[in-house]
């Protein structure tokens, strides 16, 4: 199963960034043996100002055809990293070839996109800076995958 990370805005060279591709890159080689991945980050960013409802457009436009949807939302689901795991391996095990895990800008993500989605995540009440949640979110990518392959890296 493909994993789109679909995000608002451009993450530049930096710490954020050099932390997001290495676990991209550790989630690409122990996930693919498993079914998962490659993962790849599609950035939009709304030139014109729009708002939510621009972006929202643009994040639409990012997602593959018949793909599930995942948002990452201060007001989503707490998962456990287990549980995490647990959905992804579910929705593999479904079928699915395309997973779009959104990323919204500084303003979070418009009503009908959240709406759209298939499940709502959030990484605590506490709002995150977008650029530290694609680092977070590739770390429980790769965490993910380490649990389903039975490695010690999760530990309880």
């Amino acid at each position: 199963m493909r994993l789109h990370i679909c995000a608002v805005g451009r993450q530049r060279t930096g710490p954020e960034r050099t932390l997001t591709d290495d676990y991209l890159s550790r989630f690409d080689r122990t996930g693919r043996p498993l079914g998962l991945g490659p993962a790849t980050v599609v950035e939009v960013e709304d030139r014109k100002g729009g708002g939510r409802a621009a972006e929202a457009q643009l994040l639409d436009r990012s997602i593959p055809a018949g793909a599930a949807v995942w948002v990452l939302d201060e007001r989503g689901k707490l998962l456990t990293s287990p549980d995490f795991a647990a959905e992804l391996a579910r929705l593999r095990d479904s079928g699915r070839q395309d997973l779009a895990l959104l990323i919204g800008g500084a303003d979070g993500l418009a009503p009908e996109l959240r709406g759209r989605a298939d499940l709502a995540l959030s990484f605590g009440p506490m709002v995150w800076p977008h650029l530290l949640v694609r680092a977070m979110l590739a770390e429980q990518l790769y965490r993910a995958a380490t649990i389903l392959s039975g490695s010690p890296y999760h530990r309880v």
